[in-house]
């Protein structure tokens, strides 16, 4: 039906009118004090009343991206007759895991492909059609977005490790891991290297040394998906790198303090030759002053990170965003934006192609052949155990075979049996109060018990010493809180300067931790 313009301008003034005295009545006769309200606070309450009909999308991110976000709105506005509305919430996922089954939220949010995976379970997204465009973006990064063969966010940005090493001290990146191992072996005697290799952490940062040895998280099922049933912590090849990791250490190859800091300070310092490192590490090590070039690794792989644009699954707009995505975002200008405001290489191929940077451009070569982190609620299972397993080989308390045997077992009962209401407080003091070791999300004995009021409590002695815990749900990390009832967030400290018993008190609706020292 078509629209009568005098209708709709005659409407649009009455609105206005009857806005106006509204906000007259209000000021000077209901509520006194309601003149005094700043600008902005009237527009947030009466500009959805004076809206010129254009319909609108709402777009959430984090604040790191909300700038630009803002920016490409303005220039999709200009082009369009639909108003864009970007708004960064104080916890992202939370938010939108209440507000769209209420029928709020936004049409629109940012994710890394994990959590994808979390919303396309709890039924909140909406597939998207990329309509031909598919071969403009790089393949790991649809793959790490599809589930059960459709895809459910629109990549823009692609995270991985790479192999970075000092100009200084390798002239020529070393094409194997013997070849690395001899070469680090020559310059820990001729150099002055302190060590001939660093890891800085023991599952995620470790991968492309435990891929080369065929190591493996989850294997894949013939449609691309991961196969849970398929566990690949116990096998040879993590067993292999194990023992690779075992015997660097014994011979002081491998600096046995597997720490980020240390690590990345180590390559910065000029006292170990090559590192396996992030896009995020990018400006410290830039601002250092180290010469250095980024290479791929000589054989294995990292995990792959993605992140993309999801659309709300309940949202009345949805043909309206699945176009603001395909027919705007995906474009040179946009993800360009997106691309020099966020320091990781894009998942868009023709903008991937146009990069100068040559630390991103490797970064985005290394991506082409990286694995998707598997985006299964599973992983809350693994990370824990696999994580303990290389403790156990670099202090020499378990055999590698021993170590990756043991990890395997606690993960696998973790995923076959379930824990579905287990609140959790692992920390770095569970081995002191009988767990078989810290970080254990699924220890019965320091699971919390609701008190009759809604609230979680545990009391448990611990020795003196300065301990960390976070918040932990279903006896996995799946779903976990940290320093004020983040998600994901920061460890949550304490410090007992004498034995003594803590009690702990978790909020399960604001997801606050409460810790009473004696």
């Amino acid at each position: 039906m078509r629209t009568n313009p005098h209708h709709v301008k005659k409407t649009k003034y009455l609105l206005l009118i009857v806005t106006g005295i509204i906000l007259t009545f209000l000021s000077g006769q209901i509520l006194p004090g309601f003149a005094q309200l700043q600008t902005t606070q009237l527009n947030s309450v009466f500009l959805p009343l004076i809206r010129n009909g254009n319909p609108r999308l709402t777009i959430w991110t984090d604040q790191d991206r909300l700038a630009v976000m803002q920016e490409l709105a303005a220039v999709y506005e200009a082009g369009h007759n639909v108003d864009v509305v970007v708004e960064s919430p104080d916890n992202l996922l939370d938010d939108f895991l209440v507000a769209v089954p209420a029928g709020e939220g936004p049409d629109i949010a940012i994710f890394a492909h994990d959590r994808v995976a979390e919303l396309y379970g709890a039924g909140l997204l909406s597939p998207i059609q990329l309509n031909g465009l598919e071969d403009d973006f790089v393949q790991t990064a649809l793959n790490a977005m599809t589930i059960n063969g459709d895809l459910y966010a629109m990549p823009y940005a692609v995270e991985n490790l790479a192999m970075f090493y000092n100009t200084e001290l390798v002239q020529t990146p070393p094409s194997t891991w013997d070849e690395l191992h001899t070469m680090g072996l020559a310059l820990q005697d001729t150099a002055g290297v302190t060590w001939g290799f660093a890891l800085s952490g023991t599952t995620y940062d470790a991968y492309p040394l435990m891929t080369t040895n065929g190591g493996y998280v989850f294997g894949k099922n013939p449609d691309g998906s991961w196969n849970t049933g398929d566990l690949g912590i116990g096998s040879a090849g993590m067993i292999a790198f194990g023992e690779t990791a075992h015997n660097w250490n014994l011979e002081g190859f491998l600096n046995p303090t597997i720490d980020w800091t240390e690590a990345h300070n180590l390559f910065m310092a000029g006292e170990v030759p090559w590192i396996m490192a992030g896009p995020w590490a990018l400006d410290q090590i830039r601002n250092s002053g180290v010469p250095y070039a980024i290479n791929n690794f000589p054989s294995g792989y990292p995990f792959l990170g993605v992140q993309g644009f999801v659309i709300n699954a309940l949202s009345t707009e949805q043909t309206l965003a699945a176009s603001f995505l395909t027919e705007f975002l995906a474009d040179i200008y946009p993800m360009t934006r997106l691309y020099e405001e966020g320091n990781r290489p894009p998942a868009y191929i023709p903008v991937l192609n146009t990069i100068t940077d040559p630390d991103m451009a490797a970064f985005g070569q290394v991506a082409a052949f990286a694995e998707p982190m598997p985006n299964v609620p599973e992983m809350g299972c693994v990370w824990g155990p696999w994580n303990n397993a290389f403790v156990f080989v670099m202090a020499g308390s378990k055999t590698p075979t021993e170590a990756y045997t043991d990890a395997h077992t606690e993960i696998r009962y973790c995923i076959d049996n379930p824990l579905p209401g287990m609140v959790n407080v692992p920390g770095s003091f569970q081995s002191e109060v009988g767990c078989s070791a810290d970080w254990d999300p699924a220890c019965a004995l320091t699971a919390l018990t609701e008190g009759g009021d809604g609230l979680y409590r545990g009391i448990f002695t611990i020795p003196a010493g300065d301990y960390e815990c976070k918040v932990a749900l279903n006896g996995s990390w799946a779903e976990n809180y940290g320093a004020g009832g983040v998600r994901d967030g920061d460890n949550m400290l304490f410090n007992l300067s004498a034995d003594g018993e803590v009690s702990f008190t978790y909020h399960p609706d604001t997801h606050i931790l409460d810790i009473l020292l004696p």
